[in-house]
């Protein structure tokens, strides 16, 4: 299994409910790959570099995980169909493996 690291944006209005269901999305993806999450950190609330879809804001979440590299592919679908991310990047960490 390789070391990745996930952060996704989701907008700052979206309750507390819906941003659970989010991460359990993203978790249930990972273990469906026999993965594992390491670490989860809740960066909160921060100013978007550029306007997209007209927020300004959002509320960022990074996640450490262990994964095999084929399972990337459908935690990347994941996140592409849950309309609740606005953005997200999967980085591959090779000085964690």
């Amino acid at each position: 299994m390789k070391a990745y690291e996930l952060l996704f944006i989701v907008a700052p209005t979206i309750d507390e409910e819906n941003r659970a269901g989010v991460m359990k999305r993203i978790e249930t993806a990972i273990a469906a790959g026999e993965g594992k999450v390491d670490n989860v950190e809740a960066w909160g609330k921060r100013k978007l570099a550029y306007e997209i879809n007209g927020l300004t804001d959002g509320d960022y979440t990074l996640i450490d995980f262990h994964a095999d590299p084929q399972s990337i592919a459908e935690l990347d679908r994941v996140l592409r169909i849950t309309d609740a991310v606005v953005r997200h990047m999967i980085v591959a960490r090779t000085d964690r493996d």
